[in-house]
């Protein structure tokens, strides 16, 4: 009777389990699948290979090169920055400060509590900063904005792997002969390569859909911009502003828009599985 019990549960589970897989499967395939349906009759090369020419929000010609370049400059720039500055953090909380310690242990709730604030108050921060200076939009100000916003990420991602690498491994490590700093970039950092690359991947498709930030700091512009100091266009911006359009023909533009991003996306996922793989099989 125990035994019946058992097997029922874990059947229990298994559908359950199922069913969840099934509902993150069908949403993703019915987001992918109307903006498809929606956006690709409206896509030409004229839109990906012109930038706005007048009136474009009011159903003149042009296309959104400015908003790509300008996406893919943005999240780029803020996606290299953060990993920059974030893995460091994480050699220091799990080597250097000990993957238990108060000290480490302070820095992930700090990084939990930025997870957790909304991007628009980030472009409000900055905003804040930027008068103060007396800085204008630029694409420098939205980088280093998407820069706080997409840290949290890359460092508690990794942040979550790098704890559970054995301790044996370090004490190996240091039994060598080799320094802390050379058992966290030679040893630890092969470990978790591939972890480095799923969160540099959730990072960028975090940065470059963002959009609260980036209106605040990064501006608009029908421009593509040629220096770190002009504004910048960003596809989820361009997007905003052609679906408030009343015309019917700039709103089908933007379900197009939103076609190219979610393309974008879904290149650098594929991209970024790819390369994990090869990296694993080099490995072996």
């Amino acid at each position: 009777m125990k035994l019946d019990k058992r097997k029922a549960e874990e059947e229990f589970f298994k559908i359950l389990m199922r069913i969840s897989a099934l509902i993150v499967m069908s949403s993703l395939l019915l987001i992918v699948g109307s903006v498809f349906a929606k956006g690709f009759p409206s896509l030409s090369i004229e839109m990906l290979t012109e930038t706005p020419k007048g009136g474009f929000y009011m159903g003149g010609e042009g296309g959104i090169l400015n908003s790509i370049i300008g996406s893919l400059y943005l999240a780029f720039g803020a996606t290299v920055l953060a990993l920059i500055i974030g893995y460091p953090i994480v050699i220091y909380m799990n080597v250097y400060a000990g993957k238990d310690s108060k000290r480490a242990n302070l820095i992930r709730v700090c990084f939990d509590v930025l997870w957790g604030i909304p991007s628009i108050v980030y472009g409000a921060f900055g905003f804040v900063i930027m008068i103060f200076l007396g800085i204008k939009t630029s694409l420098l100000a939205g980088i280093l904005v998407i820069t706080l916003v997409v840290l949290p990420v890359i460092v508690r991602t990794i942040d979550e792997v790098v704890r559970m690498v054995p301790n044996g491994l370090f004490e190996a490590s240091y039994a060598l002969g080799a320094t802390r700093f050379e058992t966290a970039f030679k040893v630890i950092s092969r470990q978790v390569l591939p972890v480095i690359l799923t969160s540099v991947l959730v990072a960028f498709g975090r940065a470059i859909g963002d959009a609260a930030a980036v209106l605040f700091t990064a501006g608009f512009t029908d421009y593509i911009p040629t220096s770190l100091f002009q504004s910048a266009a960003t596809l989820p911006l361009a997007i905003f502003f052609q679906l408030g359009s009343p015309i019917v023909e700039v709103r089908e533009r933007a379900y197009a828009s939103a076609f190219v991003l979610t393309v974008i996306i879904l290149l650098v996922s594929v991209i970024s599985r790819f390369l994990i793989r090869r990296y694993k099989k080099f490995k072996v």
